[in-house]
């Protein structure tokens, strides 16, 4: 991954967790559980932006490579891994 992507992407989570960390000051102060919820929401929205990104990132780079390097095995293990990722989204 280039160091600019990956700068953002790190840049993003910490975003994220600081506002895991508001969330926890909010709950700490007794904040209206709606507002609570509204951030929450908005939180999981980040992180799927996040994992999309990411996931984008694998598909272009990772899976992208085990195909052009032509070796069946390297390409039905990243099939594989991003199968599993997608069982696991769906438990």
């Amino acid at each position: 991954m280039p160091g600019d992507r990956k700068k953002q992407k790190v840049d993003r989570l910490n975003r994220i967790a600081g506002q895991v960390q508001g969330l926890a000051r909010m709950v700490a102060g007794d904040r209206y559980c709606i507002d609570i919820l509204h951030q929450i929401q908005a939180v999981k929205a980040a992180l799927a932006r996040a994992e999309s990104e990411i996931l984008r990132d694998h598909a272009a780079h990772c899976v992208a490579d085990a195909i052009a390097c032509g070796s069946p095995k390297e390409q039905t293990e990243k099939v594989d891994e991003l199968v599993d990722l997608f069982d696991r989204a769906r438990r």
